[in-house]
């Protein structure tokens, strides 16, 4: 029995949630590659190990009312902004949830289904966001290591038979692993890809967690296996958490607005590691990054590989950064309407589309309007690039016979 702890945190009064919204017109085939979901209250039950079953992570109610997630006994509990789809703007806060708080859609594969419909999504990728973190860490950091790796498998095993199998043409299985060990990460890789899983989350800056930062060696295993599967590492920005912020500042706030330069620091550390040389085959999504900076990064290397002689030490002899760049990374909008005509200078065949449901940035259900605004005067060739064919090919995912444009 799980002792629940007192939070000390009062629940404020919240409103009802809206009702559905009319399902939106459908300009274009739209394939996400960045959404959210909640783990439901029953995702560990019957799927650890029996010597496990009374450590499994739980839902509880502390005396404040609130739900929480219970893990060797500490407390991790949903917040708000995590699931603002279909709530009132005055209760789009940051606070602990509960279920009936948010859209079931955020926790039950046949609501989200019924949503992607009324946004008009055919695909999606879905990162974790509660108990496991967006970079699936928390169970590489228990205290028992062998239950850390039985709960990473058996989330992969929840995410594959309830999340993804119901829908599979609809949802993209994507995996968490573990990163404490990366020999055994890599066997949950490949366990994963053997049965269809295409991508897996992992932080995008894991020294910021107290691991071996991306340079190591330490992550050969993993990076190997993901490049000989086909797997897509997706490195969710601020799955590391914010950057450091001075005294004072508004963390949320300031946090949410340097996403773009988490992103750059990120993809630039990728960039310069031996992974892409070691693999070119290797696969990278910058989940959550936006493009605004991308061209910026593509002059800055190819100053410094040019002019200034900074650049003397790049691994690849035979391709450059930009090329590079080009061949391992991919890019995630989810909407950029003031550098969208970058494109060129990016790639366009390394653009992706993402409507971050059910998050604060998130553009449901007017995601359909908010794409052709954005998208609306590019070629149809251009616009089915980004919209779907970029990332179903990505992702080695189907599409449907008919799409739009």
């Amino acid at each position: 029995m799980v002792k629940v702890v007192k939070l000390g945190i009062k629940r404020p009064v919240t409103r009802p949630l809206l009702p559905d919204p009319d399902p939106r017109k459908v300009h274009y085939t739209l394939f996400s590659v960045d959404d959210h979901l909640m783990e439901p209250k029953h995702t560990f039950e019957g799927r650890l190990p029996a010597k496990f079953s009374e450590q499994a992570p739980q839902v509880v109610e502390t005396e404040e009312g609130h739900e929480v997630w219970m893990f060797e006994e500490q407390p991790y509990f949903q917040v708000g902004f995590m699931c603002v789809a279909g709530r009132p703007r005055e209760d789009h806060r940051v606070e602990p949830s509960r279920y009936e708080e948010v859209r079931p859609g955020c926790y039950d594969i046949h609501h989200r289904i019924k949503d992607m419909d009324i946004g008009g999504i055919h695909a999606s990728v879905n990162f974790p966001s509660g108990v496991t973190g967006f970079g699936g860490t928390l169970f590489s950091e228990a205290k028992d290591q062998e239950l850390g790796l039985a709960c990473v498998r058996a989330w992969n095993d929840w995410l594959w038979d309830e999340w993804h199998s119901p829908y599979p043409d609809r949802i993209v299985p994507l995996g968490i692993t573990f990163l404490s060990d990366p020999e055994k990460g890599a066997e949950e890789i490949r366990r994963n890809a053997k049965r269809g899983f295409t991508a897996v989350t992992m932080p995008e800056q894991p020294h910021e967690l107290g691991y071996p930062p991306v340079f190591d060696d330490y992550w050969e295993p993993i990076i190997r296996a993901c490049a000989e599967t086909e797997t897509v590492v997706n490195l969710h920005i601020g799955s590391s958490g914010f950057p450091k912020m001075p005294p004072g500042a508004p963390m949320l706030e300031l946090g949410a607005t340097l996403f773009g330069p988490m992103a750059i620091s990120a993809c630039a550390e990728w960039l310069w590691s031996p992974w892409p040389t070691r693999y070119p085959e290797l696969k990278i999504a910058m989940s959550e990054g936006g493009i605004g900076w991308v061209a910026g990064l593509i002059d800055r290397v190819n100053n410094i590989m040019s002019r200034s002689g900074y650049g003397a030490n790049w691994p690849d002899k035979q391709n450059g950064p930009t090329d590079v760049l080009r061949r391992n990374f991919w890019f995630c909008m989810i909407d950029d309407p003031s550098t969208i005509v970058t494109r060129d200078t990016i790639g366009i065949d390394n653009i992706l589309f993402e409507s971050d449901y059910p998050h604060g940035d998130g553009t449901w259900p007017d995601t359909q309007q908010v794409m052709l605004d954005v998208l609306g005067g590019l070629s149809d060739e251009e616009i089915r690039k980004i919209a779907h064919e970029n990332a179903a090919k990505l992702y080695r995912h189907p599409l449907p016979e008919v799409r739009l444009p």
